[in-house]
């Protein structure tokens, strides 16, 4: 049997179509290849948007910003002096976007205006950086997408 190049072009087409059909039916049902890229309770995080806001805003009227940059001890943190002698309670908040399981936080204790987090908990790469704080009263937050 003979096939001319009609009958070629149609066989073609439809091994074509079967094949994009296997490849997004294996893509759309395989766990291998479910990549969430939300947070976990996102729909939670958003009805308390307005309340980041505020403490962003806070966070804005300090006397100095917040610096976050890396040294030979880790990630280093550093606050505007308004914090010396107050009481602050908080935490920090690390998240790695590429792997949820190098996520974690530490409470926010301070004994001066610097916050140092070990070299030994990070990795190179990229990081989200979360302060979350509270003095006298008033919240305040502060984030920063950086590279380590």
């Amino acid at each position: 049997m003979k096939i001319n190049w009609g009958t070629g072009i149609v066989i073609g087409m439809i091994s074509f179509m079967a094949f994009i059909m296997v490849l997004v039916i294996t893509m759309m049902t395989n766990k291998e290849f479910d990549h969430d890229l939300v947070t976990e309770g996102y729909y939670e995080k958003d009805l308390v948007y307005q309340n980041e806001i505020d403490a962003e805003t806070n966070s804005g009227n300090l006397s100095t910003a917040i610096t976050v940059h890396k040294t030979a001890e880790g990630l280093e943190i550093k606050f505007p002096e308004e914090v010396l002698g107050k009481v602050v309670i908080g935490k920090v908040e690390l998240y790695r976007p590429s792997n949820q399981n190098m996520d974690f936080q530490m409470p926010l204790l301070l004994s001066d205006t610097t916050f140092i987090i070990p070299a030994q908990r990070l990795v190179e790469g990229q990081w989200k950086v979360t302060v979350v704080w509270e003095m006298e009263g008033q919240k305040y937050l502060f984030k920063k997408q950086m590279e380590y």
